[in-house]
């Protein structure tokens, strides 16, 4: 009966998650970036949150993406929390390399060895998922390390090793603020990770000259992404996750939607300006 099939569609309707939703004061920087990204042949999800006042606005933000390297800054992030805890030291030697080094290799120069030794060190890709269950962080899920994830199969929809943009941001957030590490274990990642040498043309590439940046790019065959903090003129930062899928000239869009939230977020008064942390 037809009220039967309306009813059915209603239902339907109900049971699909509800779209992430953005402050109404970016709610024309999310229209401009919805245009920029319907210009391109790529996927895209993004997410973006102003760490001083809370605003924020997203693309697909509730969409799960790969993860490829940017699961490095969750690796990391258990580490230093493990420092902090006592379990662990920077100056550990793991494999005749101190832990210090291999973070520096895995954020610095996105090496997929020096990350497997520290997953391996720490209990393997499940006690990576777990401890972020654990942290309340929902959205992110980690099944491989980065050599079992190369060389299988892969599927760039697949649910494994993937992350929302808004969860993404979200660990980005509470590692900013202190929540999952120490300030002095937070300050030393946000460092090594303004150190980042890969993707030099994406998050960085459209920005003003000299805008502070700290981030990790992924990237695969069909896949790019970059994740991390970018700073304003004020001093405000903004957490950004930016992922791309299939398509073309997947760098220059995460580029160009780079600067579109530089811009769009700059042009938001903020006051009182409240510190994102104190170091």
């Amino acid at each position: 009966m037809r009220w039967i099939a309306v009813l059915l569609s209603l239902l339907a309707l109900v049971a699909q998650p509800a779209a992430a939703a953005s402050s109404p004061a970016l709610s024309d920087l999310e229209r401009q970036v919805r245009e920029l990204v319907a210009t391109k042949s790529a996927d895209v999800g993004i997410a973006a949150l102003d760490l001083n006042t809370g605003q924020s606005m997203s693309v697909k933000g509730d969409v799960a993406f790969p993860m490829a390297s940017t699961v490095k800054v969750a690796v990391a992030a258990l580490y230093l929390a493990q420092v902090d805890h006592g379990r662990r030291s920077l100056d550990d030697t793991i494999g005749s390399v101190s832990a210090r080094r291999l973070i520096d290799r895995m954020m610095i120069n996105s090496d997929n060895r020096a990350t497997d030794i520290l997953i391996g060190d720490l209990g393997g890709p499940r006690v990576l998922n777990s401890w972020l269950r654990e942290q309340g962080l929902s959205g992110i899920r980690v099944d491989r390390n980065i050599a079992q994830l190369l060389r299988d199969k892969r599927d760039l929809w697949e649910e494994k090793d993937t992350s929302t943009p808004i969860a993404m941001v979200d660990l980005l957030r509470r590692i900013y603020k202190a929540e999952l590490i120490k300030p002095e274990s937070r300050n030393y990642l946000l460092d090594v990770m303004a150190r980042c040498q890969t993707g030099k043309n994406r998050m960085k590439a459209l920005l003003p000259f000299g805008t502070p940046v700290e981030h990790k790019t992924g990237t695969l065959n069909g896949y790019a992404s970059d994740v991390g903090f970018i700073s304003l003129p004020d001093g405000r930062r903004i957490a950004v996750a930016m992922f791309t899928r299939g398509g073309a000239d997947r760098p220059r869009t995460i580029a160009e939607t780079a600067r579109a939230l530089y811009d769009g977020f700059k042009s938001v008064f903020a006051w009182p300006l409240q510190p994102a942390y104190s170091r």
